[in-house]
């Protein structure tokens, strides 16, 4: 595989671990808590104001803090409207965070590396060319021994055929 070639596959995984990792950011953050702002977690959630499930003075449900929970009248089932957002618990959360960062770093050092290895980085386009003209002349003399090597087999398999001819008539 050539080195392009590598540096495309390296470049489409770090875009896909930047994507999964925004994905994962978006779906398992924990949620914050902001001074004098109604808490953002279900209240189910650790994180969530325990008054958030208390009545209103005038005895009606309280409220639900951007439609993330819904429950029944009874109070029986709570589910989660909020697209599925179950956060991970902060520890893990930013251990796992740690993980991806070191993940991303680490692919992108390596699309680094790829590209550092390029061919023609820091050269001019004269010196390019003239590394061409070089190679091409390579080529041509290499070319030119392999035909010599060519005719030199052929030759040897003529004589050798001559020689098994010749050993069949002694018999």
């Amino acid at each position: 595989m050539d080195r392009l070639t590598q540096l495309q596959d390296t470049l489409d995984d770090l875009m896909t671990q930047m994507y999964a990792t925004l994905s994962y950011i978006n779906t398992k953050h924990p949620y914050g808590d902001f001074p004098s702002q109604p808490s953002q977690a279900p209240p189910s959630h650790p994180t969530a104001h325990p008054s958030s499930d208390q009545p209103l003075a005038n005895g009606s449900p309280a409220p639900k803090t951007n439609g993330t929970v819904a429950a029944d009248r009874d109070g029986d089932d709570k589910k989660e409207t909020n697209g599925g957002h179950i956060p991970d618990a902060p520890e893990v959360f930013q251990e796992t965070m740690r993980r991806l960062a070191q993940s991303l770093v680490l692919q992108e050092q390596k699309a680094e590396i790829l590209i550092n290895s390029l061919p023609g980085l820091g050269n001019s386009e004269a010196m390019q060319r003239e590394r061409m003209r070089e190679l091409e002349a390579e080529l041509r003399e290499v070319e030119q021994e392999r035909r010599a090597a060519e005719g030199e087999r052929e030759r040897l398999v003529e004589m050798l055929g001559e020689v098994v001819v010749g050993s069949r008539r002694v018999r």
